[in-house]
C-alpha cells in the first residue's frame, strides 16, 4: 500500500489516455510480436527502473512479446483503470492494490487465473495473499509484493535519550517521545492523519471499520472511539509533533524522519529505499523496525498490504496469453529476488527470501513484523472504506469537529458504500 505520492492529474490522463491498448486492440501486426501493455502503479523514481529492466529482460526471452511498459501515479491508477475498463480500453496487465483485486474482479474486470500459467507456482506464495486475491473461490491476481506497517525508529536518538527498546505500547510511546524531545531536541513521533495509518488503532483495540462477517458497520463502536482517541492523543504533548493536515502531510513527514528530525513514525516498506537516502541513515543500521504498537486489548497489528499482477478480461485471447506468460515471470523467484535486492521491497513467496535478500536489514526488519500483519476481509469495498475517514481524519486531528461529529460522519458515507450493512 503505497500512500501520499502527489502527481500530475492531467499529465497522466494524457499518458493514460494515449497508451491503454487492452479490450482486444493491439499495437502488433498479424504475423508479428504481440504488444502488451502494463500498467505499473510503482515509484517511478526509486521503483520503476528494476520493473523496467526485467522488462527488457522478458522480451529478450519471449522475441514474440513486447510489453509497453506505463507508470501510472498509484493515487490515480484505481480510478484510471475503472474508467478504461468500462470503457474497453485498459491495460492487458495492471499492478493492483491488494484492496483492488476483489473489487475489480467483482466487476467482471480481470481474468481468473487459477490453472493458468501466471499461478503456476501457487504453492510457493504465502497462502494469506493468494486468500487476499481472490473473489468468490476464485483468484484473479498473483502477488507481486507484500507490505505492512511498522515502528520506524532511529536508533540514534533513542541512544541519546536513554532507550534501549521500541514501545510496545502507546503509553510507552509517549514517555520514550517526551524523552526524545527532552534529550535531542527533536520531536520523539510524528503522527498521520491518512485512515490505513489509523488502522493499528483498531486492530489495537480489537475492531476495523467495519464487521464483514456480521456485515455491521463498527467505525462508530465504543471500541472504535477508544481506538481514534489514542490516535489524537498523540498530535499533543512533549515531544508529539502537531497534526499536520497538508497535502503534502506525507512527504513531510517521511521528510523529517529520514534527516533526522523526529524519532519515530509508522511507515511501510516500500519506504527503505528512501530512508538509506536520508542524512540519518547512511549507516543503514541506524534504522530500526518494531511492530506497531499494542492497543489497551493487548493486541498489536497493521493491515496486510501489497500488490497482485492481474490481467484484463477484456483482452483477445492472445494478449490473454501473453500477458499470463509475463505474469508468471515478474511473480517468479528470481524476479522477486531481483525486486527485493533493488528496491528493498517484500517477496510474496517463500523462495524469494534468499540470504542475500534477507541481508539487507530494511527487509529483514519488516519480515520480523509481518506475523503480527492482519489479513483484510473479504469484502470487495473494504479498500473504499478509507475514502470517509480520509476526509473525516484531518478535520478531527486539525480541531475543525470532534472525534464523535467526524466518526458519525464517516459512519454515514460509508453507509452508502455497503448499503447492506447495519449500523
Amino acid at each position: 500500500m503505497r500512500r501520499g505520492i502527489a502527481a500530475s492529474a492531467l499529465v497522466a490522463s494524457l499518458a493514460l489516455a494515449a497508451t491503454a491498448c487492452g479490450g482486444g486492440s493491439s499495437d502488433s501486426k498479424s504475423n508479428g510480436p504481440v504488444t502488451i501493455t502494463w500498467w505499473d502503479t510503482s515509484n517511478a523514481t526509486n521503483e520503476s527502473p528494476t520493473y523496467k529492466a526485467l522488462v527488457q529482460k522478458f522480451e529478450a526471452a519471449n522475441k514474440n512479446i513486447k510489453v509497453k511498459y506505463v507508470d501510472v501515479p498509484f493515487d490515480q491508477a484505481q480510478n484510471k483503470f475503472d474508467t478504461a475498463a468500462g470503457a474497453s480500453g485498459a491495460p492487458d496487465v495492471l499492478r493492483s492494490e491488494v484492496g483492488w483485486t476483489p473489487a475489480f474482479a467483482k466487476k467482471g474486470y480481470f481474468l481468473p487465473l487459477d490453472g493458468t500459467e501466471a499461478l503456476a507456482d501457487q504453492a510457493k506464495f504465502n497462502p494469506n495473499l493468494i486468500k487476499q486475491a481472490q473473489y468468490e473461490g476464485k483468484t484473479y491476481g498473483v502477488p507481486l509484493v507484500t507490505d505492512t506497517l511498522a515502528l520506524v525508529y532511529n536508533k540514534a536518538l533513542f541512544k541519546k535519550a536513554g532507550i534501549t527498546d521500541a514501545p510496545k505500547t502507546w503509553d510507552e510511546l509517549k514517555s520514550d517521545a517526551a524523552k526524545i524531545k527532552a534529550k535531542t531536541g527533536q520531536d520523539g513521533y510524528w503522527g498521520s492523519t491518512q485512515a490505513y495509518y489509523g488502522m493499528p488503532f483498531l486492530y489495537g483495540e480489537g475492531t476495523d471499520t467495519v464487521d464483514a462477517s456480521a456485515k455491521k458497520i463498527t467505525v462508530d463502536s465504543p471500541a472504535a472511539k477508544k481506538a481514534y482517541g489514542t490516535w489524537l492523543s498523540l498530535f499533543s504533548g512533549k515531544g508529539l509533533h502537531k497534526a499536520d493536515t497538508t497535502a503534502d502531510a506525507y512527504a513531510h513527514i517521511q521528510d523529517a524522519f529520514v534527516n533526522g528530525k523526529v524519532g519515530m513514525i509508522v511507515q511501510g516498506p516500500w519506504e527503505i529505499t528512501n530512508f538509506y537516502k536520508g542524512s540519518a541513515f547512511t549507516d543503514k543500521s541506524n534504522l530500526g523496525i518494531a511492530p506497531v504498537p499494542a492497543g489497551s486489548t493487548g493486541k498489536a497489528g497493521a493491515p496486510t498490504g501489497g500488490h497482485n499482477l492481474a490481467v484484463y478480461a477484456g483482452s483477445d485471447k492472445a494478449h490473454q496469453a501473453a500477458a499470463l506468460k509475463f505474469v508468471n515471470f515478474m511473480t517468479s523467484a528470481s524476479s522477486q529476488e531481483t525486486i527485493a535486492l533493488k528496491n528493498s521491497t517484500l517477496p510474496t513467496r517463500s523462495d524469494a527470501y534468499t540470504a542475500q535478500v534477507k541481508a539487507d536489514p530494511g527487509i529483514a526488519g519488516y519480515q520480523g513484523v509481518l506475523s503480527a500483519a492482519q489479513p483484510r476481509p473479504a469484502l470487495p469495498e473494504y479498500s473504499s472504506l478509507w475514502g470517509p475517514l480520509d476526509t473525516e481524519l484531518p478535520k478531527i486531528a486539525g480541531g475543525k469537529e470532534s472525534l464523535n461529529t467526524g466518526l458519525s460522519n464517516a459512519e454515514l458515507a460509508i453507509a452508502k458504500l455497503v448499503p447492506d450493512f447495519s449500523k
